[in-house]
């Protein structure tokens, strides 16, 4: 990142109107006269000058106006920086307030702005930071409506040397009544056209994130989770592109949220072809009680422009994400070659059969021993352990520690697989405590693979997991933990919270999340935190910001793996992919591939292996043993490079190409 900070903020006093600006893209709006804001531009570069001629007023039949005697002056046709519903404007809204009469009309408008430099933080949320002031300014404008005396405090941070703005929005109840939040958007942005085709990231387990594309039609389009996690099915991130954009060259507008959770991306195009382009929480399912002299902050939303296509816009993703977003440690240090025993062992090992995997997995040069499920609690199968973090006495009669450092003695680091936030009844900890698992009384429990979601909006939850994965790291004294999540958020209640504050449920779950990564990283800040579930379920840049790398898919087929790593990179950087060496025929397809091409596409991404060593030919060892030297030669390069797509195999179903810059070889 620079220390020179290009970005600038301007506002001119005479006309009311915002310039954001940086060498690369400008972010341009009016504060009307009766103080709503309005959008003017966003895109290339501009120079500082009066924007206002692009406010369009017009008379159009069948419209609503905001003044007696005025024609012209409609919210309906005008593009606006947080809309809201029902004055003049009948457009989804940025904001739904519903109020103790049982009104939804609200009238924010403009009070104050302060423009400083560098970057706030965001209370409980992951969010991009900068190391220094000069990287980047903030611009935070506060509206207010009068008549329930909410204020909203609007921020907009412009990065020195990126293409990037991010937005997100704080409610504040400065009134004395109680305001139930039901729809509030992190970012919303009106363009004027509506000439762009949409592209998501969409799929399931096994084959997440695959490219879909369709045209902008009138109508709304969108993705969105209800799962409670943003889900294999649709990953928080829409690119908006122009009819002739590829890979290399175009406009792109690509915008990406900063959230685990549910979540809503949505395009309303109306009858005049203007774009609205929303990203925030889902409402659906969500309402927030906000008391009085309360406040409610929205996650992060990212905006990127690009005018060199798809890469262009993927590649300021990257550096924004590895750079501004991954944090400690492992953020710039290259990561260890590991080797996991689940697809080699499943539940059947003991501490002797791990022994042996990791002393041949040390003769390859690997140099990481990651323990998947089955070494904790009664956990002899899928039914029965999950919530006692404490060791299976019956697979490691010595204990956790007594495997660590046999491992270590050999050479290896040690890690571990958690599923923190599950339970299965079959545990000591769902005896103790059966009011712990998310449920909603006097109605049917429903399982998936065959437990059940702890109720992380309860803080004594998440200090009981805390502790307990406190006592196996310093027992174990861990280097790296794999954090699982197997299965989305069904019957969602929580006993311990009011009727009214039912609403809050899948927010609060997530902030609990948070909170748990956030004790962890903090405590153990050389560990290196993966996060799963499974597989790519939860794969968003929320997560990044705590574990620097997540498991891509649980479909580690090489073949399959060439459009699940494809879709991914149209976000997330390389060095986040987890990508590993699996065996042969493969578990989820049956497929025989050759161990060349498994490792060809293993390399673009934290690399390793996921087979037992023990089992494969003298031949196969050697080629282990060269994978793994090519690996660490170059995972520098690997881990920061400049990631090109060359050739997509959405498009082509023989070949696939991508090339790191600098250097040509490096492509597959």
């Amino acid at each position: 990142m620079t220390n020179k900070n290009t970005a600038t903020i301007y506002f001119r006093d005479e006309e009311k109107q915002f310039h954001l600006s940086n060498e690369k893209i400008s972010y341009i709006f009016n504060v009307s006269t009766d103080g709503k804001l309005l959008q003017l531009y966003y895109g290339k570069a501009l120079p500082e000058k009066d924007y206002s001629y692009l406010i369009e007023m017009h008379h159009r039949p069948m419209t609503t106006y905001r003044q007696e005697h005025d024609l012209l002056y409609s919210l309906e046709h005008l593009k606006q920086e947080f809309p809201e519903y029902g004055t003049t404007d009948f457009r989804h809204p940025a904001i739904s307030l519903r109020q103790q009469n049982g009104s939804r009309i609200t009238d924010f408008t403009y009070l104050k702005h302060k423009i400083t430099d560098g970057k706030p933080k965001l209370n409980q949320l992951p969010a991009t930071y900068v190391e220094d002031n000069s990287e980047s300014k903030t611009l935070i404008i506060t509206l207010k409506d009068d008549l329930t005396n909410v204020e909203l405090e609007l921020s907009y941070t412009i990065f020195s040397d990126l293409p990037i703005i991010t937005r997100s929005t704080r409610v504040l109840n400065k009134g004395t009544q109680t305001q139930a939040i039901e729809n509030i958007a992190s970012l919303s942005l009106d363009l004027p056209d509506a000439n762009y085709d949409w592209l998501q990231l969409s799929g399931a387990w096994g084959r997440e994130r695959a490219i879909k594309e369709r045209a902008l039609q009138q109508g709304i389009q969108s993705i969105e989770s209800t799962r409670g996690i943003s889900s294999h099915q649709h990953n928080p991130f829409v690119a908006l592109k122009r009819k002739n954009a590829d890979e290399h060259q175009g406009e792109v507008i690509g915008t990406a949220f900063v959230y685990s959770g549910n979540f809503l991306i949505q395009a309303e195009v109306d009858t005049w072809d203007v774009t609205r382009l929303r990203v925030g929480i889902n409402p659906f399912g969500f309402e927030w009680q906000l008391k009085s002299n309360e406040s409610f902050t929205t996650p992060e939303a990212v905006l990127v422009y690009s005018d060199q296509g798809l890469n262009g816009m993927s590649q300021a993703f990257h550096k924004l994400f590895r750079k501004r977003l991954a944090r400690g440690k492992w953020r710039d240090q290259e990561r260890p070659v590991l080797i996991n025993n689940w697809e080699a062992t499943y539940f059947d090992f003991n501490e002797d059969k791990l022994v042996s995997i990791a002393e041949t997995a040390h003769d390859v040069g690997i140099e990481l021993f990651v323990l998947d499920d089955g070494w904790f609690g009664e956990r002899n199968n899928d039914h029965a352990g999950l919530g006692d973090w404490s060791v299976n006495k019956q697979r490691l009669p010595h204990g956790i520690g007594s495997l660590a450092a046999r491992i270590r003695k050999i050479g290896l680091k040690f890690g571990l697989w958690f599923e923190p936030e599950m339970i299965n009844k079959d545990s000591q900890l769902y005896r103790e405590h059966p009011d712990w698992l998310i449920h909603t009384p006097q109605r049917q429990d429903h399982h998936g693979r065959n437990q059940f979601v702890l109720n992380f909006s309860m803080p004594a939850v998440v200090d009981n997991i805390f502790n307990q994965m406190s006592a196996i790291i310093d027992e174990s004294k861990l280097d790296y933990i794999k954090w699982d999540m197997n299965r989305p958020l069904t019957d969602v209640y929580d006993s311990h919270l009011d009727f009214s504050q039912q609403g809050e449920v899948f927010h609060r779950y997530v902030l609990g999340v948070y909170r748990l990564y956030d004790m962890l990283t903090t405590k153990y800040p050389n560990v290196l935190f993966e996060s799963c579930s499974s597989g790519g379920g939860r794969f968003d840049p929320g997560l990044l910001y705590y574990a620097p790398q997540t498991w891509t898919s649980d479909d580690s087929d090489a073949i399959e793996r060439l459009k699940i790593q494809y879709g991914t990179s149209m976000l997330y950087p390389i060095s986040s992919m987890g990508a590993h060496v699996s065996i042969i025929p493969n578990h989820q397809t049956n497929r025989l591939t050759p161990l060349e091409t498994r490792g060809n596409v293993a390399f673009f991404g934290s690399f390793g292996y996921e087979l037992d060593l023990n089992q494969l030919t003298d031949k196969e060892i050697n080629v282990v043993k060269s994978q793994v030297s090519f690996y660490k030669k170059y995972r520098s390069v690997l881990h920061n490079g400049t990631f090109y797509r060359l050739l997509s195999p959405f498009n082509n179903d023989e070949q696939t190409a991508w090339v790191l810059s600098n250097v040509p070889r490096f492509c597959y």
